[in-house]
């Protein structure tokens, strides 16, 4: 017997695990972080922000590629951990039910990635931490779904039109995590949304479709990082 599927192709899920599961990560993340700051309880005085953080060139010269991903599970102090976690339980649970947990676990990890991609092009010195472009990733890809179902989703404009105001009004934010994520969220989500077309969607072509295009979207990022370094080192000496 074929198993049930969702819209988009993905299993039916029973309980949204990865959400929580990657909920769980970040709690641990910050305690882990309160534990080993100096002093005690300062999570964005933690030494694992500067090992672990997204450190743009540190990630690329030094091949100390886990930044890309580690810094997503990193924050710099309590509100900024309870806001990614509350958009996470929000956004992500409703998300896993419509992709599936495959398809949910390529959209936050492509997300996580592009956020930390375009960081290290566009402010290559900075460091940082914070799922934000993991969260941006499922905005994105949320308003694009919602819409293909024809849900009203003004709701969920109006909360990522906040959020990019808060991004470039206030200082201290990364606004390079943001927008990488939510590029990653808004491509990943049509493609899960709207291909393939019609009735040739059946679900082994679907999933491929699906695979090729995540990696393709991945393979793009890890090409940009690469070129980071020529493209800076080129601005430079203009």
């Amino acid at each position: 017997m074929r198993s049930a599927r969702t819209t988009f192709g993905g299993r039916v899920v029973q309980k949204p695990y990865v959400t929580w599961t990657i909920l769980a990560l970040m709690a641990v993340g910050f305690l882990v972080q309160l534990g080993t700051s100096d002093p005690v309880g300062q999570a964005g005085r933690s030494p694992l922000v500067v090992e672990f953080g997204m450190h743009g060139f540190a990630a690329i010269l030094q091949h100390e590629w886990y930044r890309l991903i580690t810094a997503a599970f990193l924050h710099g102090g309590v509100m900024h951990l309870l806001f990614n976690g509350y958009a996470m339980y929000l956004l992500g649970q409703q998300l896993e039910r419509w992709l599936g947990h495959g398809r949910f676990v390529a959209l936050w990890v492509t997300g996580a990635l592009a956020g930390s991609v375009m960081s290290a092009l566009f402010a290559p010195g900075q460091l940082s931490v914070g799922a934000s472009g993991a969260i941006f990733a499922l905005f994105g890809a949320v308003f694009v779904i919602g819409r293909r179902l024809r849900l009203d989703m003004r709701m969920i404009l109006v909360l990522l039109a906040l959020n990019l105001g808060i991004t470039f009004l206030v200082p201290g934010i990364s606004w390079t995590a943001h927008i990488g994520g939510l590029v990653a969220g808004l491509a990943l989500g049509a493609a899960f949304a709207y291909l393939p077309s019609g009735a040739s969607g059946r679900e082994g072509r679907r999933t491929l479709t699906h695979t090729v295009l995540v990696a393709s979207f991945v393979v793009l990022l890890i090409v940009l990082l690469f070129l980071a370094p020529t493209l800076w080192f080129s601005v430079l000496s203009v």
